[in-house]
């Protein structure tokens, strides 16, 4: 039981959080309308919530009081996260390291031999789990575990991010976009049609591989040639059209394909292994 004299804050933006939401760790535009405001500080008292999902949502400042969490999930961006009155964030940050020690290898990157003992690490992680994914039926590399991308999308979507964030940015290539690339689900369908890319495209398997396989070999090159001093360059192109004009160095632009790298690969294996169950 919640006390009624606990009003809810329609404006909540959390001590010295940001005054706007943030609509998930990877999304930086809430697209048309602005994202829903419909349950800003609301309330649920004695709600029957079971099977509800929460995709792309600030949840800052949320309390969840005297309620059964049972078969519960949550994913994304953790800070100050308690549990039970235990701040559970650092807890689960390290196991996420053990379990992927390659994220603390990204987090302690500095040079350019850095970057390019990252990218090996990346290369040899793919491999494995290409070879798991060539174990399993081939209508479970279409599957989606969970309503999440399924291990074709995944590889498409690692071609965007390998051309919007090395190929452009990078290279200063003015239009790398492979067709088969995937933007992220909120990428406006307009605008990715406008950069060659067909989001109803149904490519077969080997079609991706030799796709993922040419967009990986850009980044070998790119990473070959570093130096420390190439680092701090500043690119003279945005990602994509529509994505936030403002300066970007080289390391920052190749650090969010690496990042994205190790997430999505996080992601694939977990969700191999739950085809694999099946």
């Amino acid at each position: 039981m919640t006390a009624a004299s606990e009003p809810a804050d329609p404006a909540y933006a959390g001590p010295g959080g940001p005054s706007a939401a943030q609509f998930g760790p990877h999304r930086f535009d809430a697209g048309d309308g602005g994202g829903s405001t419909e349950f800003l500080g609301a309330r649920f008292d004695v709600a029957d919530l079971r099977g509800a999902r929460f995709t792309d949502c600030d949840l800052t400042g949320v309390t969840i009081r005297d309620c059964w969490l049972v078969n519960f999930s949550l994913s994304g961006y953790l800070s100050n996260l308690t549990v039970n009155g235990v701040d559970v964030t650092d807890f689960v940050n390290a196991e996420l390291d053990r379990r992927h020690p390659e994220r603390a290898q990204l987090r302690r990157g500095r040079t350019a031999d850095d970057v390019r003992a990252m990218w090996d690490t990346i290369e040899g992680l793919w491999a494995q789990a290409i070879e798991r994914a060539g174990q399993l039926p081939a209508a479970a590399l279409d599957q989606q575990v969970n309503e999440e991308w399924s291990l074709k999308q995944t590889l498409r979507h690692l071609v965007f991010i390998t051309d919007a964030w090395a190929g452009r940015t990078v290279l200063d290539e003015e239009r790398p976009y492979h067709p088969l690339g995937l933007p992220q689900s909120w990428y406006p369908a307009a605008d990715a049609a406008a950069l060659g890319i067909d989001l109803t495209a149904q490519p077969g398997y080997a079609e991706v591989l030799a796709a993922r396989a040419d967009r990986m070999s850009v980044m070998r090159r790119i990473v070959a040639g570093l130096t420390d001093d190439g680092l701090r360059r500043r690119c003279q192109r945005s990602p994509a059209p529509g994505y936030p004009d403002e300066e970007r160095t080289v390391i920052a632009c190749l650090a969010v394909v690496l990042e994205e790298e190790i997430e999505h690969y996080r992601f694939a294996v977990r969700d191999l292994a739950a085809l694999a169950a099946r």
